[in-house]
């Protein structure tokens, strides 16, 4: 493939290209599925097609601003470090639950287990704000406080989802793989920022796009955050959250994915 000039046609490409949106990995990485939205290689590293990564965020977008106007619960999942930060910010302003950090097996297949470490993070920092701990020995005291440091660190992002999510977005469907996994096998549909090497029948609605630089994440991160905000704006405020079952009725952009595994 022959050295390519990138060149900006929109603003939104142009904030794509400003937050190194369009790099890739090297060739040996690419997943057959993401051929056609890359554009070309510059000094060995793959760009990508920004107008097609245009396409691609904006059927995004669409998604979200509908699941914000049905007040859909989306469970933000990020644990490379340069997502981490980000996640968990956009997350928070947004209240919606979070996992920025490593996996934990069965969160969402055995939630009803997860939901009982959450429980036990809830029971004990009640506890200890109302002094209920101090009947405790200061030996058992620690402990305890070793428990809810333990605790938050796992579970904390989740702490207030009762029940599992409607969405599940992920930085890196290749590195998330896990949690993908489980929200297929559950029925939750999956939105992703995909690089290179992801395969793009992992995800229901996705973008194509630099997810390792942290200012490409926070830009991507942040649209999808702003998109959710202005449905929510939208939405009745006596509308209850829905119920998992029923989903956000946006159609999805129709593009061809292949079924080629990684």
């Amino acid at each position: 493939m022959e050295e390519v000039t990138i060149t900006k046609n929109n603003p939104l490409i142009d904030d794509m290209f400003k937050a190194g949106a369009h790099f890739g990995y090297s060739k040996s990485k690419r997943h057959p599925s993401m051929a056609r939205y890359i554009f070309g290689v510059k000094n060995r590293v793959e760009i990508f097609d920004l107008e097609k990564t245009s396409d691609l965020l904006l059927s995004t977008l669409e998604f979200m601003k509908e699941c914000g106007k049905n007040r859909k619960t989306v469970l933000f999942v990020g644990g490379k470090n340069e997502a981490r930060d980000v996640i968990r910010n956009a997350a928070t302003e947004i209240s919606m639950p979070y996992v920025a950090g490593r996996w934990i097996g069965g969160t969402l297949t055995n939630f009803s287990e997860i939901k009982k470490r959450i429980t036990r993070l809830q029971d004990l920092t009640e506890q200890r704000h109302k002094g209920d701990l101090d009947k405790y020995t200061k030996l058992e005291r620690l402990m305890i406080d070793r428990e809810i440091e333990d605790l938050e660190k796992t579970f904390g992002g989740i702490r207030h989802m009762n029940s599992l999510p409607h969405v599940l977005f992920v930085v890196d469907t290749k590195y998330e793989s896990i949690a993908v996994k489980e929200a297929k096998k559950v029925g939750i549909p999956v939105v992703g920022l995909l690089n290179t090497d992801c395969n793009t029948i992992d995800a229901d609605y996705f973008v194509a796009g630099n997810d390792v630089a942290q200012a490409s994440i926070f830009f991507f991160v942040g649209e999808l955050v702003k998109a959710y905000k202005e449905g929510l704006s939208q939405a009745p405020e006596d509308q209850p959250n829905q119920p998992k079952s029923d989903e956000p009725q946006a159609q999805k952009k129709e593009t061809p994915k292949e079924s080629t595994d990684k």
